[in-house]
């Protein structure tokens, strides 16, 4: 295990902070793969946690890449092209394989740039916020690379094909302001309000029942790569379970009542 990720709870909700401020949170380190599965395998074990907040320390959400690490061919970048391809694979892909797979909403709090692998994690939260200082860039090209992380695949539906087009291929870093204008986060708010703006949605989110949360949040995901009429067999099958829940007859009692909800995740 590394030292990339301070957790702490707060209620339903877990705060992740990527705790490498000396270095702009740069990512990865070969431990980073481990790190992420790890908290990301903890929190779908853990019916307790309803979401999961994922910010950065100090002045930077994360510079990606560490570029004295490519200078030195060390670290990841060591040894042969099959050996990058494997630690790629391993590290690096475990990465956003285990963040796209975090089964309670994430909402990512970007209090500064987010650039290469920063700026995909950044994105792969379900809900974004950024501080007024955020930037967000991908530019790998400019390092004679590609996005090894799947950003090629995620952009584009960030932000569509033309404007992922646009960032990747002149390397050309993007403010919060455009960000949001483009899709890319939710919205801004001013740096010093960010973390209570990133918990209060967090709130709101852990406020809802807890397995009809995680489910909602699948068939989102789902809904990506299916036809309709399976998304509707899916939907169909997951509404069954959740009738059949505690927290559905408590929702329901609560709305006839007029009072907020108190899920217990039965």
């Amino acid at each position: 295990m590394g030292d990339l990720i301070e957790r702490r709870r707060e209620g339903h909700v877990e705060v992740w902070t990527l705790n490498r401020a000396g270095r702009l949170n740069a990512m990865p380190d070969l431990a980073d793969g481990e790190d992420f599965a790890a908290a990301c395998e903890a929190a779908n074990a853990d019916m307790d946690v309803r979401c999961v907040v994922l910010t950065g320390s100090g002045r930077a959400f994360s510079a990606g890449g560490d570029l004295k690490a490519m200078k030195d061919r060390r670290d990841l970048f060591a040894g042969s092209g099959a050996e990058i391809r494997e630690r790629y694979r391993r590290v690096v892909h475990r990465i956003v394989r285990s963040l796209y797979r975090l089964e309670v909403p994430l909402v990512t709090a970007i209090n500064g740039p987010a650039m290469g692998l920063g700026c995909d994690v950044a994105g792969l939260g379900d809900v974004k916020i950024a501080s007024d200082r955020a930037v967000f860039g991908i530019p790998f090209l400019k390092l004679g690379i590609v996005p090894g992380d799947g950003g090629a695949w995620l952009m584009p539906r960030h932000v569509g094909y033309a404007r992922a087009a646009e960032m990747l291929f002149t390397g050309r870093s993007i403010d919060a302001e455009t960000a949001e204008r483009w899709g890319l986060v939710n919205r801004v708010v001013p740096h010093d309000r960010l973390m209570d703006e990133a918990m209060d949605v967090a709130g709101q989110i852990a406020s809802q029942a807890p397995h009809a949360l995680r489910m909602a949040k699948a068939l989102l995901r789902q809904g990506r790569d299916v036809t309709f009429d399976q998304m509707l067999e899916m939907t169909a099958a997951m509404q069954a379970l959740a009738h059949l829940t505690d927290d559905h007859a408590e929702g329901v009692a609560a709305a006839l009542e007029k009072r907020p909800a108190d899920f217990e995740g039965r």
